[in-house]
């Protein structure tokens, strides 16, 4: 199985990043009830099933937006694997780059509950040092975006790879 990287965004507009990074973990809110052992392999079958709790718990949403909160909700909690690294935003124009270190797990004392833990590697990159391309993908709306693409970019940036010598 192939490493994937994402960026995740915590809270809105980052309000959550200092609490995930000191904390160890990645977190995210959108259903408010303990989801252990209901994500299925196949994202399309958990929304199907989570979409009306969803719109239940938020009738002034649209259908579009439960399944895009569903979607980036499964893809946090069962998508992304353990050993894939996450990198997220601090709201002060820097990356904070981790590994996910384990499995989904439901903590009701937060405003997002639903967390996965993360080894925080000592890396931090600002925004500026990230080639123009990756930023732009970077820049997308959502809680969630899968920048895979980029591997070997970030590879370099977090230090696990050196520049390729000439």
């Amino acid at each position: 199985m192939t490493k994937e990287y994402r960026r995740i965004v915590q809270g809105r507009k980052n309000a959550n990043a200092e609490d995930a990074i000191n904390g160890g973990w990645i977190a995210a809110g959108f259903l408010f009830f303990d989801l252990t052992n209901m994500f299925m392999e196949d994202w399309r079958d958990f929304n199907a099933e989570m979409i009306p709790k969803f719109l239940e718990a938020n009738p002034d949403k649209t259908k579009v937006a439960a399944g895009l909160a569903c979607g980036m909700l499964h893809t946090i909690c069962k998508g992304t694997k353990i050993g894939d690294i996450v990198m997220v935003p601090d709201g002060h124009g820097n990356y904070h780059f981790g590994e996910v270190t384990g499995p989904y797990f439901y903590d009701p004392s937060y405003e997002l509950p639903h967390k996965r833990p993360v080894k925080w590697l000592d890396v931090v990159v600002p925004k500026t040092e990230l080639s123009e391309t990756l930023q732009r993908s970077l820049g997308s709306i959502g809680t969630v975006c899968n920048v895979t693409k980029y591997a070997d970019e970030l590879e370099r940036l977090i230090g696990k790879t050196s520049e390729p010598r000439i």
